[in-house]
């Protein structure tokens, strides 16, 4: 899995607090996104998407994908 934070036009403020490679457990917050910034998350093949287009989720606690194998992610 792979997420990038977009920062919005206006306001660009992104809070990161990690560098590329590191592992990410469960839950666990890596940053904070303002003013109308955006995550975009890229899945494998291995993952079964659970959410549609226009679905509103919430930070650390909307599930947006299982992995199909039923297997734990990396760091947990």
């Amino acid at each position: 899995m792979v997420f990038k934070q977009i920062a919005g036009l206006i306001a660009r403020r992104i809070v990161f607090n990690k560098k590329p490679g590191d592992r990410v457990s469960t839950g666990e917050r890596v940053g904070l996104i303002k003013f109308g910034s955006r995550v975009d998350v890229l899945f494998g093949p291995e993952w079964e998407i659970a959410v549609r287009p226009g679905m509103r989720v919430a930070a650390g606690s909307s599930v947006i994908a299982r992995r199909r194998d039923g297997g734990q992610a990396h760091g947990t």
